[in-house]
This record gives C-alpha cells, sequence and structure tokens, in this order.
C-alpha cells in the first residue's frame, strides 16, 4: 500500500469516527424516544421528510458523479466531497437544542458500549477491504443502521434483566399484605390525577406515586424497587398503554385493589391501529380488577360513559355535565387565580377552590375527591386539601416568567385537552396568545384533528403560533377556513424562535398558552 493511500484511509477513518460519535448519539437519542422499539424507530428513519435521508440521497448522487468522471483517480475528489459533508452536518448536529436530550440511563449506557464495538469493527473492515467511495456513502447513515444490529444483540440480554428486576418487585408487593394499590390510567390525565389524589390523601397517610411519567414495566419496577416502603400505606401506579395488551400486563404485575380511568381518546393510533382496541385496553383497568375492588370512572367521556362492564365490583362515577354520576361538579368559574366549583354528591352540595385550570382538572380532582371519600377521608379535610393541591407541571400550570403570563400546557396535547385549554385561555384578559406545534402520533386522523384544533381558535385566541413549518400545515389551513385573520398567524421553525418573538412582542397584560412541547422524533 502506497503512503498516499495509508494517509487518504486514515482521513476517511478520522472523519467517519468523528461524524459517526455525533450521529450515534442522535440516533440512539431518537431510539429512545420511540420507545426502544425497532418498528417505531423505522418509521421515524424512514420519514420521507427525514433530512438524514434527503443528505445522504445527495451526497450519494455526489459520489457517483464523481466516479462516472475521474474513475481511477477518484479518492481525493471523495475525500473532499466527504470533508465537507462530515464538516456541515456537524455543525448542523452542533446547533441543534433539542426539547428532550438523550437520558443516559443504565440501559443506554450498554448500547452505547455495543454500539462502539459495532463501530470500530465497521471502521476496521472498511479500512481494509472497501473502495474509498463505498466508504464515503456509508459515513453519514451508519450510526443509524447499526440501532438495528445493537437492538438485537442486545435483546437477549434487556430482557433477562427486565424479567429479574420485575420479579424482585413482584416479591416486594407480595410481601406488603396491607398496601392498598390504586392504578390510574386513561389516554390522558393519568399524571395530573394522580397526583392530584397524592396530594389529597398523603394528608394523613403515607403515600408512594410513580414519579413523572413512570406509567412502563421498567419505570413501575425501579419505582418499587428503589422507593416502597414497608411504612407506605397507598401505592399510586401510573399505567400507560399504547398497544394491546399493556393495560393487561400491568394490572397483573401491581394488581390494585381500586382502578381509575380518566377519559379514553384517540392517542396512540399508530400502535393501537383503531379506537376499538383503544377502548377495551383502557377498560382493561376496571375488568381486571377483583371482585370487592372498587372503579372511579370519568363519566363526562362517551367511550367511557357507554362501554358494558362485565365485573361485578364496585363502581363510582364522576362527570362535569348533565349525565348520571355519583359526584357532579357545577358552576365551574376560571380565573388567573385558579377555578372554583360545587360538588353533588347524593342530595347535598359542597363548594371547592383550587388553583388548577381546565375542565378536565375538575374531572380529575373528583376523582381524588370520590377516591378520598371511599376511604373514609371527611368533606371538611378533602376541601382544604383540595385548596391545596399543587399545579402539575406542564399541565396547566399558571407561571410568570419575565414579567410575563404563561399558562404551561406543554405536556402531549390530545383533542379533549386542547380544546379545554383554548377555553381557559378565552377567559383570559389582555390579549390571548397560544403557541403550539399541534398534536401528534395520532396516526390517520392527526391532519383532520389538527385542522378542527386550527378551526377552534376563533374567539378563543387573537394571536396564534405556530412552531414547525410542516407539522402545523393543518392547522394553519383549520384558520384559514375558519376566517381567523391570518396576519395574527405567525409560524417559526423552532421553540426558541417563538419565544423570541413572544418576548418581544407582548406585556404583562396578556396571556400566553403553551400547547404541546413536540417531541424530537416527530419534528422533522
Amino acid at each position: 500500500m502506497l503512503k498516499s493511500d495509508f494517509f487518504i484511509i486514515l482521513l476517511y477513518s478520522a472523519v467517519f469516527g468523528s461524524l459517526s460519535l455525533v450521529y450515534m448519539k442522535h440516533a440512539l437519542q431518537m431510539f429512545q424516544q420511540n420507545h426502544y422499539e425497532l418498528y417505531r424507530y423505522s418509521k421515524w428513519l424512514f420519514n420521507r421528510n427525514n433530512l438524514k435521508l434527503s443528505v445522504t440521497f445527495i451526497y450519494i448522487v455526489i459520489v457517483l458523479v464523481i466516479g462516472t468522471l475521474f474513475r481511477k483517480n477518484m479518492a481525493l475528489p471523495c475525500l473532499f466531497v466527504t470533508v465537507c459533508f462530515a464538516i456541515y452536518l456537524i455543525y448542523q448536529e452542533s446547533q441543534k437544542t433539542y426539547i428532550k436530550d438523550l437520558v443516559l440511563t443504565a440501559r443506554v449506557k450498554r448500547q452505547i458500549a455495543v454500539m462502539a464495538l459495532l463501530m470500530v469493527s465497521y471502521i476496521y473492515c472498511a479500512a481494509r477491504f472497501m473502495k474509498e467511495d463505498l466508504l464515503g456513502i456509508s459515513v453519514i447513515f451508519l450510526s443509524y443502521l447499526l440501532i438495528y444490529p445493537m437492538a438485537l444483540l442486545t435483546m437477549p440480554m434487556e430482557y433477562l434483566i427486565k424479567k429479574r428486576y420485575e420479579n424482585e418487585a413482584r416479591t416486594i408487593l407480595r410481601n406488603q399484605d396491607d398496601l392498598l394499590k390504586i392504578g390510574i390510567t386513561g389516554s390522558y390525565g393519568k399524571t395530573s390525577t394522580k397526583n392530584i389524589i397524592n396530594d389529597i390523601l398523603s394528608y394523613d397517610r403515607y403515600t408512594l406515586m410513580t414519579p413523572a411519567s413512570y406509567n412502563t414495566p421498567m419505570g413501575i419496577t425501579r419505582t418499587i424497587r428503589e422507593e416502597l416502603k414497608p411504612i407506605h400505606e397507598i401505592f399510586l401506579c401510573e399505567m400507560g398503554a399504547d398497544k394491546v395488551g399493556d393495560i393487561s400486563y400491568l394490572m397483573d404485575f401491581v394488581r390494585p385493589q381500586y382502578g381509575i380511568v380518566t377519559s379514553i381518546g384517540k392517542q396512540h393510533l399508530n400502535t393501537f391501529h383503531d379506537l376499538d382496541n383503544i377502548i377495551f385496553e383502557k377498560m382493561q383497568e376496571v375488568e381486571l380488577l377483583p371482585l370487592d375492588g372498587v372503579a372511579f370512572l370519568n363519566a363526562d367521556n362517551e367511550y367511557i360513559r357507554n362501554y358494558r362492564i362485565r365485573n361485578r365490583c364496585k363502581v363510582i362515577r364522576v362527570a362535569t355535565t348533565d349525565v348520571e354520576a355519583d359526584y357532579v361538579a357545577k358552576d365551574l368559574h376560571y380565573t388567573k387565580d385558579g377555578s372554583t366549583f360545587t360538588v353533588k354528591i347524593g342530595n347535598r352540595s359542597y363548594k371547592f377552590a383550587t388553583s388548577l385550570l381546565g375542565k378536565h382538572n375538575i374531572t380529575n380532582i373528583l376523582l381524588g375527591i370520590a377516591v378520598a371519600i371511599e376511604l373514609g377521608m371527611d368533606i371538611r379535610t378533602i376541601q382544604q386539601r383540595v385548596r391545596d393541591v399543587r399545579q402539575v407541571e406542564h399541565r396547566l400550570q399558571l407561571k410568570k416568567i419575565s414579567n410575563l403570563t404563561f399558562i404551561d400546557d406543554a405536556f402531549n396535547a390530545n383533542p379533549e385537552g386542547s380544546k379545554n385549554a383554548l377555553d381557559v385561555l378565552s377567559m383570559m384578559p389582555g390579549k390571548r396568545v397560544i403557541v403550539t406545534p399541534g398534536m401528534i402520533d395520532l396516526g390517520a386522523i392527526q391532519y383532520d384533528t389538527n385542522k378542527q384544533f386550527g378551526s377552534c381558535m376563533p374567539g378563543k385566541a387573537d394571536e396564534v403560533i405556530l412552531v414547525g413549518e410542516k407539522q402545523t400545515e393543518p392547522i394553519y389551513a383549520g384558520l384559514k377556513e375558519s376566517g381567523f385573520d391570518l396576519e395574527h398567524v405567525h409560524v417559526f421553525k423552532t421553540v426558541n424562535e417563538a419565544l423570541t418573538y413572544v418576548y418581544k412582542n407582548f406585556s404583562s397584560a396578556d396571556t400566553i398558552l403553551l400547547e404541546n412541547d413536540l417531541p424530537d422524533a416527530f419534528n422533522v
């Protein structure tokens, strides 16, 4: 091998290694955001708007053109093109600010180790046996493709680790006979309801709840193994599901005596495929309760209300509308200080006040009131605890930032929650501003749902700020069709650009609603 050939291969390897390290992190980040599932990850990777695929295609075309023009002496031109593309892509990646960065869990650290071994093996083989142009073509996309062999290689180990930890958690639960376990599920409202109930019950009981959105088998397992102690009397367990079988699995795992279904809606249709599957799976929270268990249901939700329950356990229903229910909230009023409402229980009515906003939060509070009364807490104590309930972060949370009033509803917007958020915004003084990228992960109905969201904004928002040009096209279409003044619609590429505009153009007299945060895996 000539020295010049060795130098070219060395440069290729250096460029290739640097670029791969940058994009290995991004690939793992997207794999994590797609729940470590190859099917979901593939849908993201091969999205027609994916910049990485577009750049790769352009790069391949250029290399093929060089090969046609130079043939025998293509090494140096290919090296030049590769270096230019590498510098461009590394610069582009360094300028990005991610909403959800890669979380370095123990699982991710194991994945990094396997990815690194695969990458080193590939560089070694490619440098020895591949032509420079083929090595160059592989530069951009390799890190994303290595996710597949890495996932397959680590799958058996991850399964064994998961089963070991889960069995330990099951043993811990079985050894605490007096522990009351409350399972909470729903298409939306799970985390808010869990936090509200915890705030109410923790007044005189030792409670433990799964933190944040820890609602998967591994998140629940981790909570039980690391935090559940013999002193705890109540375990509030949020149960998430994005495909058939998830709730059934978690019910068998935790075996709660109380079950709560907060809502059912058209969420995660990419994996559930149809609404019937969603209804069936969410209602397993009730169907799989023991006969002496208690189910708490949101009767405002038509899918829950119309579902025929086969379990003979006790069922308690709550509502904010004129439907038949055991607990009914009336006279709802919203201000910048929070909400007031009256709860009718049987033949008696009780007044409540809370710092929380939104009709759906009143429903969540009603579920908390029902659970507290079922556990024997007196109504005066419950009224006080509801008054002291803390706002849940990123869920219609009132905030003051740089003298501006924000309603932070940035977590995982859904059709019902988004409409409720607009209703709250409509009651606020000053200019009413909404900042949103719309709703995601709704499968075939995503375009129409976002278009309808846009058509609901006239009369409730004075200024509309859309984040993501492609993502928000249906919202813009809905605004246009509904007659909204498009001079008051502003479209930005990133959240940072949108917030910069907000800080420059609005005052303390105005209210800004932040609706959904658009995970990076969908922002292509």
